[in-house]
């Protein structure tokens, strides 16, 4: 193994609360040692130790990589002209999904391969070092596990969404496609993956539909993750909450019930600002449930309906802009609340023994992300020690 050091970075953000000051545990004059895929060392740029191999950041802001831990990327098709409608005054509901359903059976395993690894692709270069994908647009045994299949080629972070939207074929027996979600398609599928999610709204399942295939997929060791309380108020995050899922997603209409069960609770609420930019929907609350004591992740939901973004940085911007969320915590919550919301330790943060994956941001702090939207700051990224930008 080889050893670099990264010097003269302006501010270095660790994720270690421990330096005190914030939860972002912000080192002035900073530098990084990484060896091998590992945080070996930081500290002051002037006392950085020996190493085989120098950058020079040169006075920029060094930030842990991002952590995606909610997206759809296998998937075919193109729904710019539902998008277009939508922009001309058409609600958003979850039937678009059997669009996307339709384009991506049709599809071969290259072509939704060549499409993921394009996504993941244009997201590293953003920033995201670690992310979270699902099934859910085959609705089919076969196809949900070869979207399965093909996502573990390339992140360990694989979700199990057979339970997205009721499948064409069983428009009339949504019980029996309950079942089989439950049966043969989590037999098929269950090999693929970590996880287990259920769209939990109004047009895709109910509350105890929902508990009946994550209870199902818990039995065969996935762990769940709900889409909760998107659309409507709805039973969700509760749900979520009872049965130690480790993420509720979106979050949009909550109770004061359903926030204070998640600050009892260790499921992050993981917001997803790009849904809410597409569809003109109401702009989840992070304020509320951050004062409140819920942990907060912030996710890019790509998806090719309701949030066709990839930039973590434009969800940030989003959040600060519109959720109420300040630049520290919105990071916070892009990296460290992203590992949270995978039950992961090794991301999200920059201290020793942590994966060496970081973003060298074009600025001297990491407030610009907000404070200057749409702007391509990103100008270096390691993952697993490894330069790749």
């Amino acid at each position: 193994m080889s050893s670099t050091a990264i010097t003269g970075i302006a501010t270095l953000v660790t994720n270690d609360p421990s330096l005190g000051g914030s939860p972002l545990g912000r080192i002035r004059d900073a530098a990084v040692v990484i060896d091998g895929d590992r945080v070996v060392w930081t500290g002051a740029s002037g006392k950085a130790p020996a190493t085989d191999h120098r950058v020079d950041a040169a006075g920029r802001t060094v930030v842990p990589g991002f952590v995606d831990s909610h997206s759809h990327l296998v998937f075919a098709g193109d729904r710019t002209d539902e998008f277009n409608a939508r922009m001309s005054g058409r609600p958003y509901g979850a039937g678009g999904i059997r669009t996307t359903v339709a384009a991506t059976r049709a599809a071969s395993d290259a072509e939704l391969e060549a499409n993921l690894t394009r996504l993941l692709t244009e997201a590293l270069r953003q920033g995201t070092t670690t992310m979270e994908t699902k099934s859910g647009y085959g609705l089919t045994p076969e196809d949900e596990a070869r979207a399965l299949r093909l996502a573990a080629r390339h992140t360990d972070e694989v979700t199990y969404l057979g339970a997205h939207v009721v499948a064409p074929e069983y428009a009339d027996d949504p019980a029996g496609y309950v079942d089989l979600v439950t049966g043969r398609m989590l037999d098929a599928c269950a090999p693929h993956a970590r996880w287990i999610d259920v769209f939990c709204e109004r047009g895709a399942f109910d509350g105890d539909q929902a508990r009946a295939v994550l209870t199902a997929g818990r039995a065969r060791g996935l762990h769940p993750r709900v889409h909760a309380n998107q659309l409507t108020h709805g039973p969700g995050v509760r749900l979520a909450v009872e049965l130690d899922a480790a993420s509720a997603d979106h979050c949009t209409h909550l109770t004061d019930a359903d926030v204070d069960a998640l600050a009892g609770g260790r499921t992050v609420a993981t917001l997803l600002p790009g849904a809410e930019f597409s569809t003109r929907a109401p702009w989840p609350d992070a304020r509320r449930l951050l004062d409140a004591g819920v942990t907060v992740a912030l996710s890019t939901d790509c998806n090719p309906g309701s949030s066709f973004t990839s930039s973590v940085p434009f969800c940030i911007a989003l959040a600060v802009r519109d959720m109420g969320m300040t630049p520290d915590e919105a990071l916070w919550s892009a990296t460290a609340g992203g590992a949270a919301a995978l039950r992961r330790t090794d991301v999200g943060r920059l201290v020793p023994g942590a994966r060496a994956d970081l973003v060298l941001l074009d600025a001297p702090s990491h407030v610009h992300l907000a404070y200057r939207p749409g702007v391509p700051l990103v100008t270096g990224v390691w993952r697993r020690g490894v330069r790749v930008l």
